[in-house]
């Protein structure tokens, strides 16, 4: 009966044919990167990619606190007009906060919630005294710059974060290098003739919030020459709209011996089971 209709009507039916509802309906289910390649089909699914009823269901519960971080009262009419996809792809480029001293986004493929802090917003036990500490430029670094270990007895790097994460599971990581970057001839080498002390005794990692949650872990730094994630643990945020405050830290404080040639570049936080670049899994402690 459908090939007779066609036949008479003169034309053949296809995807474009469907109503743009119908097909936003589907959409809902797909994940942002697939509903963004279903869009070069036709005008009909390009227009169903695009409403809101589809963004919506991509975006954490409270996107909406989340894009007041990010726009100032000056564009607070522009974000009223704002259709959902455009809050979708304005949330997930780098966005500054708490003064520009750290960034969120979201992770495209998925909506889950990222964050980077870098080690100028950490509290690193003598970073002030540059017989052991110096911050050193650096291209490998979305900052641009690094704090560089020479040598210590007590190696102490703490930090703390007050904010309100969608709901969900995440992972904290400590990006640290062994060695220090350089480039020669237009090649990357490693200059590590400061690294030493960290096969001794492992780091311990610590993890806590707000609500009650601790982990403790712990790992030996290796492989110089290489940016690495070191796992320090897993949290849950069940409540979005209620800020959950983070305290983590880094440690390795044995003072028989001395340790040094180590690069800090930030704490990242990633929902859990993302992973972006290599990751070294800590033993964790019971």
């Amino acid at each position: 009966m459908g090939a007779r209709v066609s036949s008479v009507m003169g034309r053949e039916t296809g995807l474009g044919d469907l109503p743009e509802n119908c097909v936003a309906a589907v959409l809902v289910h797909l994940d942002p990167l697939e509903i963004c390649r279903a869009a070069r089909l036709c005008r009909t699914f390009r227009g169903a990619a695009s409403a809101d009823l589809v963004w919506e269901t991509k975006l954490p519960r409270n996107y909406r606190s989340l894009l007041a971080l990010v726009s100032d009262e000056n564009a607070v009419e522009q974000r009223r007009r704002l259709c959902k996809k455009e809050i979708y792809a304005r949330l997930c480029r780098p966005n500054p906060f708490d003064g520009g001293t750290k960034e969120f986004w979201l992770e495209k493929s998925c909506g889950g919630l990222c964050m980077s802090i870098p080690s100028r917003a950490l509290l690193i036990m003598g970073i002030d005294d540059h017989r052991y500490w110096n911050y050193i430029p650096t291209e490998e670094s979305r900052y641009h710059s690094v704090a560089y270990l020479q040598q210590t007895w007590w190696f102490e790097v703490d930090g703390e974060i007050k904010f309100c994460f969608p709901a969900g599971a995440y992972s904290l990581f400590f990006r640290l290098h062994l060695g220090c970057a350089a480039k020669r001839l237009g090649r990357r080498i490693c200059i590590s003739k400061h690294v030493h002390g960290w096969d001794r005794k492992p780091v311990r990692f610590q993890l806590s919030t707000s609500d009650g949650q601790h982990v403790g872990s712990k790992c030996y730094l290796g492989k110089p020459g290489s940016w690495i994630l070191y796992h320090a643990g897993d949290f849950v945020v069940e409540n979005s709209d209620e800020s959950t405050t983070l305290k983590f830290s880094m440690r390795q404080v044995d003072c028989t011996h001395t340790k040094g040639g180590l690069c800090v570049d930030s704490v990242l936080i990633y929902p859990k089971g993302f992973r972006q670049g290599k990751v070294f899994t800590t033993d964790r402690i019971t």
